[in-house]
């Protein structure tokens, strides 16, 4: 019999071959640009802005930010600091000084106290869901517009959560625990199927939603409860009250953020309605679940298992030891149960998840200092206008951040009255404004008294001319 012989990737094709393998998902997000590229080759040539005043775009990227990342803000030019893990205060600090643009994931803290020694920052890229690591309105007040990912990790959360529910119902941590250890321990008492149990969802968004439909395609019913009303997906059902949910669910998974109302969303009294020998899942914020209230629970047996991938204080870099009493008190107790999963927050941990969010907020990124676009901002006005055309020459556009009080604008469309204005758009959040212009017929040697004159103005935040 002959040796088989290797099968070439390049020959395999999607229209010849039925049987042909899938490649990782990864290659879609990093081949981005190429699909891209072919798609502007039918449009008209937009016409790249620079800032008037000069000097490289300086971008500071911590915390192993994805390189799907580095790759689109290097390509545009910037001057990009990358480090591997997050810096010590005042180290951050002596870097921030002097970035335009700063990228982090969820262990940095941008604290009125880092940010007030920003003088050049215009925007903060997080890597992530979460934006509570950055002061939001401290950041707005001072013309920062911080961009995040909310949906490029919900799939790479959601098959974490689906795993976790199977392996809580057939105790496979114990199991893998004890085999580790040299113990056989073959049992079946009080390990189940997920076909035709309930799952209860709290928390209906990105995630909570494609979980929702994973469930169904295993067999499970499902329940949701969200603050506001959304409509089901597949057969799922939307309950009115928390306890409806809690009551009549097998395993329980929470999906929202970190806020006043989600501290200890599950607690003492919300354990004591859940079903007897039912399920908990944490993948959303350390501060959702009273960890201490989860360890008496387990205890008395009302809750069979529980998986925590977030925690209330989580290490700020990997390694040894970290994980302990003296960060959380009842850490020692909590590792000591049985049939509970922890991991240290990895539900958006994919080469996947990361890769998308690298192209999702460094794209961010480069739209808002590149042409002032501030659409998925969550702090900011989100303003946008369309790009200037190739052929549109002596046009400058204006980006003007101001407090939200009347007679701005007035004062700004005088300053501009010697132009032509050919578009603008103005729109507000809370105290912050947001004016973008575009303005015909300036020269080269006008931008300067344009700058002086807009910079002079009173209630002036930020502004930044592109031309």
């Amino acid at each position: 019999m002959s040796s088989p012989q290797p099968i070439s990737l390049n020959k395999l094709s999607l229209e010849t071959n039925d049987n042909a393998v899938s490649t990782s998902p990864t290659q879609n997000y990093l081949n981005l640009s190429h699909s891209n590229s072919n798609r502007r080759q039918s449009l008209k040539p937009v016409k790249p802005l620079k800032p008037f005043i000069k000097g490289d775009i300086k971008i500071l990227l911590l915390e192993n930010v994805n390189t799907t990342a580095i790759s689109i803000l290097e390509k545009q030019g910037y001057q990009v600091e990358f480090h591997k893990t997050s810096l010590p205060e005042d180290e951050l600090i002596e870097k921030i000084k002097d970035v335009h643009a700063i990228g982090i994931r969820s262990k940095t803290k941008l604290t009125e106290k880092v940010l007030s020694h920003a003088k050049n920052l215009v925007v903060v890229g997080c890597f992530c869901i979460g934006t509570n690591q950055v002061d939001l309105e401290y950041a707005a007040k001072q013309g920062i517009a911080v961009f995040n990912s909310p949906f490029s990790n919900s799939r790479s959360v959601a098959e974490l959560v689906i795993g976790e529910i199977i392996s809580l119902a057939r105790q496979l941590g114990d199991r893998s625990i004890e085999m580790h250890t040299g113990t056989w321990n073959k049992v079946s008492n009080k390990c189940w199927e997920i076909r035709g149990k309930t799952l209860g969802i709290i928390g209906y968004g990105h995630i909570g939603s494609q979980l929702s439909v994973m469930a169904e395609s295993l067999g499970m019913n499902v329940l949701y409860y969200d603050v506001i009303t959304i409509m089901a997906l597949g057969n799922s059902k939307q309950v009115s009250s928390l306890d409806e949910l809690l009551r009549n669910s097998d395993f329980v998974t929470c999906h929202v953020p970190a806020t006043a109302d989600t501290k200890n969303l599950i607690s003492t009294p919300q354990f004591s309605i859940m079903k007897d020998g039912s399920y908990l899942i944490n993948a959303s914020r350390g501060t959702v679940i009273d960890i201490p209230a989860l360890i008496k629970a387990m205890k008395s047996g009302k809750i069979a298992g529980a998986a925590l991938d977030v925690f209330p204080h989580e290490p700020p870099k990997n390694g040894a030891g970290l994980f302990s009493n003296e960060l959380n008190p009842w850490a020692s107790e909590l590792v000591s149960l049985r049939n509970i999963i922890l991991t240290p927050h990895i539900g958006g941990s994919t080469e996947e998840a990361q890769s998308a969010i690298g192209v999702e907020v460094a794209t961010a990124l480069t739209k808002y200092v590149n042409e002032g676009i501030s659409i998925g901002a969550v702090n900011f006005p989100e303003v946008s206008l369309r790009s200037l055309d190739l052929d549109q020459e002596n046009y400058v556009r204006v980006l003007y951040i101001h407090h939200n009080v009347p007679g701005v604008l007035k004062t700004v469309n005088h300053i501009l009255s010697n132009h032509n204005i050919e578009k603008q758009f103005s729109d507000s959040r809370g105290d912050i404004a947001y004016l973008m212009a575009d303005i015909s017929n300036v020269s080269t040697d006008s931008i300067e008294s344009l700058h002086k004159e807009l910079n002079d103005t009173p209630y002036k935040i930020l502004i930044r001319l592109l031309y």
